[in-house]
């Protein structure tokens, strides 16, 4: 039978849509690669600029906001000016072009190369500040870059690459340098364009995390969140739970960063529950508990309704209507287990923090490590202690890339002004999160390095420089 022509022409048409978009992207990259480490300077900082003007900013965070459903215009708008303004800070003074190292010992020297088309897969919780982030990492290494949006975050997308032209035609660069998949997005139309795009940089779902690592183009991906902070015996209990709540309600905890489980040594139990109701924590009962846990995995799988929610929105849900509950900054429950069985235990996406006793501090990085057997493997801890044994032992131990000490998680881990860790919205996870990198993504994931390398004076060592000292302590 015949198939219908509906049938044959979408495939078309995305096929045609997706190589026009590639082709142009060519070009302009093309043109770009012969621009000056100045000129590829400035159109980064005109990257930077076409997101942290204020009224632009304002305009992209309600539009993200209005057009998702998720997160708060306020913290939309710090997390846009923030996030760019570090990784601009990170980015100052980078060599990018040219020779880029030399280490005349080894006769090495390094030129930095571009990739080429990159194709950037980006979530609905961030619709402005990862696009941008993703763009300017790109320019800095002399690539041009196409955004796929997330359907919700489309029109922010458009609206801030129209922002991010207006910037680049002051300088006279191609507009294709920056462009994005138009509508209607689909699997289809992002597939193809992973497909013939040179390198694939993914935030977002882990299916979309499948789909980049599996489209047959080198990809970065980044791993799920699911972040548990413990809080030790000799913490400032008083400012773990501010930071425990900051990060837990910054923009309805759509960032992978916020911590979903806090784990509390049981001689300061009682006193950091304290703390965290103090700074608007509520803790349910059993029977609420068990009304919020039906609200939000209504068919076992997480529920859209309450992702990136308020507090008091996400207990309405729950029919939790008594005044207690409309001033709750968060919700916490109690739980013992994790696992699929123990729901609370994963990734929430919203202002729901769980709680966990632990009898001493081996109890509580077993409790971590449970957790992270269920999710969130790779990505990273928090603590909260002035122990540096018991720090060091979670980068030890844990399968965790980060280990953020004394800090409010999600504003820490992606980078911030006071540590040093990178600036970035896409935290790799190893090998543990199914990654092929540890690090806060940056433009090094964006570039090729060309070495050339000359003739030195032979450093050839004897055997017994290698196999003497083992030799004497193990024997022929």
């Amino acid at each position: 039978m015949a198939s219908s022509p509906a049938v044959e022409e979408t495939p078309s048409a995305t096929k045609d849509l997706v190589a026009g978009l590639i082709a142009r992207a060519r070009v302009a990259q093309r043109a770009f690669e012969q621009c000056d480490q100045a000129q590829v300077d400035d159109a980064v900082l005109a990257v930077g600029w076409a997101i942290m003007e204020p009224a632009r900013n304002l305009a992209l965070a309600e539009m993200a906001v209005r057009d998702t459903g998720l997160g708060n215009v306020e913290d939309k708008f710090k997390k846009n000016y923030r996030k760019t303004l570090g990784l601009l800070r990170d980015l100052k003074g980078v060599k990018t072009v040219g020779v880029i190292a030399e280490h005349p010992e080894l006769g090495i020297v390094e030129i930095a190369r571009p990739v080429g088309v990159v194709v950037a897969i980006t979530p609905s919780t961030n619709p402005g500040a990862t696009p941008a982030n993703k763009i300017i990492n790109a320019l800095k290494c002399r690539n041009a870059v196409i955004v796929a949006p997330s359907p919700k975050g489309l029109s922010t997308c458009a609206a801030l690459v129209g922002y991010v032209h207006a910037e680049l035609r002051k300088l006279g660069l191609p507009l294709d340098l920056v462009q994005y998949l138009p509508a209607p997005i689909t699997k289809e139309s992002t597939q193809a364009l992973m497909k013939q795009a040179d390198l694939v940089v993914a935030t977002g779902s882990q299916n979309n995390i499948r789909a980049a690592a599996t489209c047959g183009t080198p990809a970065f991906g980044v791993g799920a969140g699911n972040v548990a902070s413990i809080v030790d015996v000799g913490a400032d209990l008083d400012a773990a739970a501010a930071a425990i709540a900051a990060s837990k309600t910054f923009d309805n905890a759509t960032s992978c960063s916020s911590e979903n489980s806090a784990i509390i040594l049981d001689k300061v139990y009682a006193d950091a529950i304290a703390a965290l109701q103090a700074v608007g924590g509520v803790m349910l009962n059993a029977e609420e508990k068990a009304r919020l846990q039906a609200a939000m995995w209504p068919q076992g799988k997480l529920s859209s309704a309450v992702t990136a929610q308020k507090a008091d929105r996400v207990a309405e849900l729950a029919g939790l209507n008594d005044e207690r509950f409309r001033r709750a900054a968060f919700l916490m429950v109690e739980e013992t287990g994790a696992g699929p069985a123990f729901p609370f235990s994963g990734e929430k996406l919203s202002p729901v923090l769980t709680v966990y006793r632990a009898s001493d501090f081996d109890h509580a990085c077993r409790i971590v490590s449970d957790i992270y057997a269920f999710q969130g493997a790779g990505h990273s801890v928090g603590i909260h202690s002035g122990d540096d044994a018991h720090i060091l032992r979670l980068g030890l131990e844990l399968p965790v890339s980060r280990v953020i000490v004394n800090q409010a998680h999600c504003f820490a881990t992606g980078g911030a002004f006071d540590n040093g860790l990178p600036f970035s919205l896409s935290m790799g996870c190893g090998t543990w999160g199914g990654n092929n990198f540890s690090d806060n993504m940056t433009y090094r994931q964006y570039m090729n390095t060309t070495r050339i390398a000359r003739k030195i004076a032979p450093r050839m060592p004897t055997d017994e420089e290698i196999f003497g000292d083992y030799l004497r302590r193990h024997g022929a």
